[in-house]
Formats: C-alpha cells, sequence, structure tokens
C-alpha cells in the first residue's frame, strides 16, 4: 500500500481522460490474490469507505476518479495465466494482464483473445466496462467473450458466476450482470474468457469516398450482403488530414473506409472483390488492399494510431472523445446529421467510427486552460448524445458510463422509459 501524494494523484487521474480529478484516493493498495481482495473491501464495507477497482487507466470516462477519496484497489500485481485449456479454447487469467499480453502468450498456441480496445487496457477493466474495439462486428463485445468470473462482492464474499461450460439455462446469468457494471457490484478477481484461432489468411483494404455518408453507406451496405468482415472502420477528412501530419503520409483527405477479411485465402480474396464492387457502386475510389504481413501492418497503424495523430494538429490540446452507437441502418444519418454540426464549430474535431457494428466517435480537441472551448466541446458531445438517442441508439456504445456519462445515462434510461410506454 502507499500514501505517497505523487502515487495517489497518478491513480486520481486517467490517462487519456479529459475529465477534471476533484479529489484523489486517500490510500493506494497493490493486492495480490483474491483473499487479500477479500479483506480490504470487508474493512472497507465495515468502515464505510469508498473503493475504487483500478486497472489499465485507460477508460475515457473518468471510471477510475475518486470524487470521494477513499480506497483505490490497484489490481495490476494480479496478472497471473492460471490455467490454458487448449482443447476446449479457453483461459484463466487474473484481472491485471492485459490483453496485448496476454495474446503473445497465447500466439506460440494457434490461439488469440479477439477484444482490442487502448493498448494499456487489462482484462479485469475490459470487463468492468464492458469494452470491445474493431473486432467486435465479427467477435462481439466483452459480453459475449467472458465464460464466468469470480467476483468480491461489496461485503467481501467470493462468488463465481458460472462454470466453465459455454452455455448454461441454470438460473440468472450473472456474468453478464457482471460484465458492464464498472465496479458497482464487484471486484473482479479471475476471468475465464473464450479463445479463437488465429485466421488463417486476412486482406486489409482501404477505399476513399467523396462524402461521409458514401462512406458510411458502404459500411452499411457490406452488412447487409452478408460477407463476415472482421474490421470496418471509418475515417473523416479531418482525421485523414491528421495522419498526414503526424505520419509524414499524403493520403488523399477524403473520407475513408478501412476493411479486414479472414477466413481461407480464396474466401478472403472473394470477400475483397465483392465489397470493391459495392464501394464502386457508392462512388467509391483508390481501392487498394494488402496481403502483405508488412503492409497489412502498416495500413492498420494508421488507424491504431489515430488518436495520437490527432496531437499532431494542435500538440498542446486535449481530446474530448465521444462515444455513440446507433441501429446500424441509422448510421449513415447520425455521421451526417454529427458532421454538419462538427464542420460548423471552432474547434478541430475527427470522426472515427466501428462502422460495421453502428459505434461513431469524434476526437474534438480544445485548450484545457479555455472554458469556453471546454464548454463548445461538451455542448458537440451532448448533441450527439441527443441526436443517437433520438435515433433509438445509446449515449455510449463501448467507452462506459463512469463518472463522465452519469448525467447522460439518466437521459438514456428515460428515452427507453418513453419507447416502452409508448
Amino acid at each position: 500500500m502507499t500514501m505517497d501524494y505523487d502515487d495517489r494523484y497518478f491513480h486520481g487521474k486517467p490517462q487519456n481522460s479529459f475529465h477534471k480529478a476533484m479529489n484523489i484516493p486517500d490510500v493506494v493498495v497493490f493486492p495480490r490474490s483474491q483473499e487479500e481482495v477479500s479483506k480490504i473491501v470487508k474493512s472497507c464495507n465495515e468502515h464505510k469507505v469508498p473503493i475504487v477497482p483500478y486497472g489499465g487507466a485507460t477508460s475515457i470516462e473518468g471510471h477510475t476518479l475518486s470524487p470521494n477519496g477513499g480506497i483505490c484497489i490497484d489490481m495490476t500485481q494480479m496478472k497471473n495465466i492460471k490455467s490454458l485449456n487448449l482443447e476446449d479454447m479457453d483461459v484463466v487469467v487474473e484481472p491485471g494482464i492485459g490483453w496485448m499480453e496476454l495474446n503473445e502468450h497465447l500466439e506460440p498456441y494457434g490461439l488469440f483473445f479477439p477484444l482490442d480496445p487502448g493498448p494499456g487496457a487489462t482484462i479485469g477493466g475490459m470487463c468492468a466496462t464492458r469494452c470491445s474495439g474493431s473486432l467486435a462486428v465479427r467477435y462481439g463485445t466483452m459480453r459475449d467473450n467472458v465464460i464466468n468470473l469470480k467476483v468480491v462482492l461489496a461485503n467481501g464474499d467470493i462468488v463465481k458466476t458460472g462454470s466453465r461450460a459455454r452455455k448454461s439455462a441454470a438460473g440468472y446469468d450473472l456474468t453478464r450482470l457482471m460484465i458492464g457494471s464498472e465496479g458497482t457490484l464487484g471486484v473482479i478477481t479471475e476471468v475465464t474468457l473464450r479463445l479463437q484461432k488465429i485466421p488463417q489468411y486476412s486482406v486489409v483494404a482501404m477505399c476513399n469516398f467523396p462524402t461521409i455518408k458514401d462512406a458510411a453507406d458502404v459500411a452499411i451496405a457490406t452488412m447487409m450482403s452478408g460477407i463476415q468482415v472482421s474490421r470496418v472502420e471509418l475515417m473523416d477528412e479531418v482525421q485523414v488530414r491528421a495522419i498526414n501530419l503526424a505520419n509524414g503520409k499524403n493520403l488523399p483527405e477524403v473520407p475513408t473506409l478501412m476493411f479486414e477479411f479472414i477466413g481461407t485465402e480464396a474466401y478472403a480474396r472473394e470477400q475483397t472483390l465483392i465489397v470493391q464492387k459495392i464501394a464502386s457502386e457508392h462512388n467509391g475510389s483508390d481501392f487498394v488492399f494488402a496481403e502483405d504481413s508488412e503492409a497489412k501492418k502498416e495500413l492498420w497503424k494508421i488507424r491504431k494510431e489515430a488518436l495520437w495523430a490527432c496531437f499532431a494538429m494542435k500538440p498542446n490540446f486535449e481530446a474530448m472523445i465521444t462515444d455513440v452507437c446507433v441501429p446500424l441502418s441509422r448510421l449513415a444519418e447520425l455521421i451526417s446529421t454529427s458532421k454538419q454540426e462538427l464542420d460548423s464549430s471552432s474547434l478541430v474535431c475527427t470522426v472515427i467510427a466501428h462502422a460495421g457494428d453502428g459505434n461513431f466517435h469524434t476526437v474534438i480537441l480544445f485548450e484545457p486552460d479555455q472554458e469556453e472551448q471546454r464548454k463548445e466541446g461538451e455542448r458537440l458531445n451532448h448533441f450527439m448524445v441527443h441526436t443517437a438517442l433520438a435515433m433509438e441508439g445509446t449515449c455510449t456504445g463501448e467507452h462506459g458510463v463512469g463518472t463522465g456519462k452519469m448525467k447522460v445515462l439518466l437521459l438514456n434510461l428515460l428515452r427507453l422509459l418513453a419507447l416502452l410506454t409508448h
């Protein structure tokens, strides 16, 4: 444990969150076992001390802020792989292990865990926030890839939410109840994950469009065609400009779609040609694809470093990163409506979307010491939330609620209630 101010301050401010830290934890503890977590939680329950579980701190909506001080439980010392069951294609891990670290361990066995959020994310935090990422369009979100959990409840009791069976009809689905609960129901201490075979072959493709609506329409048409793409990522012209600045590229600064197709060599190539035809029917141009390993990595590097590229445009600014999600059929409308509002703003805003599942992000850059700019960013954020809710969407598709979206969560629930009573 530590009461050092610098350590407490570090744990009280998320790495990439634009939310201000109004307070910091009083103590940071580093448990190394489930039993230690249980003792900590029992003591906090007895003395009514607030608890904030802490993983990779990569979440964006202020999940690891400590508004009421209390105890920060840093789970990063608990990062063991407890068992790997090759024939069952599952693995049992402690919550502090990172997903990238886990995949390095799994690669020699021809297996991988398919979710890919921020590079520093830990498995426990990914469960708590019900994360997803670019591969969710094919493999689903965290709730689809967790078989069971061990959790320390608020009174210190330890529960296991299920067996290692792939499915069960025995009572409540406690696993899914815990996933996405963001530390409000308990502290996750063990996770059993569903694994996938590393794809035999893949093709990465990129295509340009005159408008962002054309790009979104192609993403929708691709999904409607029945092709099982593994990724469909959309970037607007501002985001592409940022990538050019940051990486010395000379990409056409227009709305751009990126795809990944997996399977056998013949199947992946067939999918690529079908999507190329769909793109050409929606004003797509400069359709390029890569099959060589290094060329594919170079193309995906463009998308994976999108956030950091934004800071090349405004190096000393902060990023307000939004997150809404709508039914796929409404995605083009949501992006077009939002883009009009973003382009008319005085702030620099980029658009990135997991277009295959209707999940839409905006990076809004603002000067941290300029309150008017922060307010303008919040206005744009709220505009997109209200627009998404009006389209029967949600205020967050993958970032979660944290402290940042507590107020809009209420709007989300009221909207659902209105639809229920209509």
